[in-house]
């Protein structure tokens, strides 16, 4: 298992325009973005005791969570994926999955996922039989990512994040969502083995720790 160091910190709208500036001299923009952003979507999966949750409040250190996620509303590419997280280290496991599977999860209709061809799929199913989990809740929000090569760095500034609420109708657009709370704004850094001084001069901030928040979390402010 290949794992990742990773940074979070909540920012102000003033510290993202300042580090998008920064970043925009020294880093490169996200190819699959456009116009430097996308929109993203995030199905969160739990069980009925809340496990991924309470792990995540209660700072468990090693912990995971699966959920599915697209971007830009094209559900023409979907993943399925598992964050684990070790002290403060990160591993994403991924793997696609078609717009029909997707229904078929959110029905409850999953026996098809013991005789799948991808072991991650098979994961989610031995623990949604044995967990409980389930589909949780829709998770929103708009993304600006930027990359940087040497110690395969990727920068992301996330806002506008919103919550469905208890809708878990994941491809259904018209899904209502409202804003999480307090409005953040999250700045994440991700890096391999090291990270270069420049990119960690960009994203240097004062009075700013590096903390861990969950967008999984806010957006179960409501329930």
């Amino acid at each position: 298992m290949k794992l990742r160091h990773e940074w979070k910190h909540e920012i102000s709208y003033s510290d993202l325009l300042v580090i998008r500036q920064r970043l925009s001299a020294v880093a490169r923009q996200d190819a699959h973005s456009v116009n430097g952003k996308y929109l993203v979507r995030s199905l969160y999966f739990d069980n009925m005791a809340d496990k991924a949750l309470r792990e995540k409040l209660d700072g468990i250190s090693c912990r995971e969570k699966f959920r599915i996620r697209y971007y830009n509303g094209d559900a023409s590419v979907i993943h399925l994926e598992k964050k684990s997280k070790m002290g403060g280290l990160g591993n994403k496991q991924s793997a696609s999955l078609t717009a029909e599977e997707v229904q078929w999860i959110v029905g409850g209709k999953f026996d098809w996922m013991l005789h799948s061809d991808r072991p991650l799929v098979q994961e989610l199913y031995i623990k949604m039989t044995t967990q409980g989990l389930r589909p949780k809740t829709i998770v929103d929000y708009i993304r600006e990512p930027f990359t940087y090569a040497p110690g395969n760095v990727r920068i992301t500034l996330d806002y506008d994040i919103r919550t469905g609420l208890s809708c878990v109708d994941f491809l259904n657009a018209d899904c209502t969502t409202v804003a999480v709370p307090g409005d953040p704004i999250i700045l994440e850094v991700k890096w391999d083995e090291f990270l270069p001084e420049i990119i960690r001069d960009s994203v240097q901030l004062n009075n700013r720790r590096v903390g861990a928040y969950s967008k999984y979390a806010s957006s179960r402010m409501y329930g």
